[in-house]
């Protein structure tokens, strides 16, 4: 990096310093107030989620893992395996537990006790994330709710970072590049210093394709769609089967939902609920 960028970099980043300081008091009051309002977000217009079935995820363990390598062989996601400390994410797991950490599953099925379960940015409605950014590299997209990150203007603050309350974004403390094995050059890498994460595959959205993790489930274990139409798939199967969100009770309403029930224990004509699991704010 040359002297002029570096300058610029660090005049960049007292400059953010600077604004966050002056906006974070005028933010506070906004963000308590949206935050605890749990107003349903607008049904007008696309809103694009994705739908988890945990129950069919129990059935193939390695199905997680084919989910994670195609989403970051597709995005050019460093593996730095033999430096945890640098991990670069944007889909992962962990156990149910550990994801939804709420006194509410103290008495867990023993179909999903110690299971994987597949985690990634939750593409909020209420994002506290993009409310932080001082250079609106990270902002949510008016035409489908799709969090989105711009990686030319991120100055590397990790506001974003601390913000989000799922550890849904990653950080690139070192050049992602040498860690890649094959790069897919229909995708952009990224640099050292700028924050990364899911974007719910919006670049294959644009040609009329699933994202990749979508893609690689044959048996409907994720759905995605636009949860305002009421013929679409992924609200037909909210409609039909028990979901619940993660940390959905801190206000971020989320559009990221997981399946916990079995098809055969709810009445046919009963109808289905969101379960908003409250949760504590650590990251998980």
């Amino acid at each position: 990096m040359d002297g002029n960028r570096r300058d610029f970099l660090k005049l960049a980043g007292l400059t953010a310093v600077g604004a966050a300081g002056v906006s974070s008091i005028k933010a506070t009051d906004a963000q308590a107030s949206t935050a605890d309002s749990h107003a349903e977000p607008s049904a007008e217009g696309v809103r694009l989620a994705m739908v988890i079935d945990l129950r069919k995820f129990s059935k193939d363990d390695a199905l997680i893992g084919r989910c994670v390598e195609a989403c970051h062989r597709e995005h050019n996601v460093p593996d730095w395996a033999d430096d945890p400390k640098n991990e670069v994410k944007w889909i992962w797991s962990e156990d149910f537990e550990t994801a939804f950490h709420s006194q509410e599953f103290h008495f867990i099925r023993e179909d999903l006790k110690g299971k994987p379960t597949l985690l990634l940015c939750n593409h909020c409605d209420n994002p506290p994330c993009t409310r932080v950014c001082p250079t609106q590299a990270t902002w949510k997209r008016d035409a489908d709710g799709i969090v989105m990150m711009d990686w030319h203007r991120c100055i590397g603050c990790r506001y974003c970072v601390v913000a989000c309350p799922y550890g849904s974004r990653s950080f690139n403390w070192k050049d992602p590049r040498p860690a890649i094995d094959n790069i897919t050059i229909d995708y952009p890498t990224r640099m050292r210093g700028v924050v990364e994460k899911c974007t719910f595959c919006e670049e294959r959205l644009a040609r009329g394709l699933q994202p990749a993790c979508v893609e690689v489930c044959e048996n409907d274990e994720i759905v995605f769609g636009d949860v305002n139409d009421p013929n679409s798939r992924v609200r037909q199967v909210l409609t039909e089967r028990m979901a619940i969100r993660r940390k959905a009770g801190l206000g971020t309403q989320p559009e990221v939902y997981y399946i916990i029930d079995d098809p055969r224990t709810l009445q046919e004509t009963a109808p289905a609920a969101v379960v908003e699991v409250s949760e504590g704010g650590d990251h998980a």
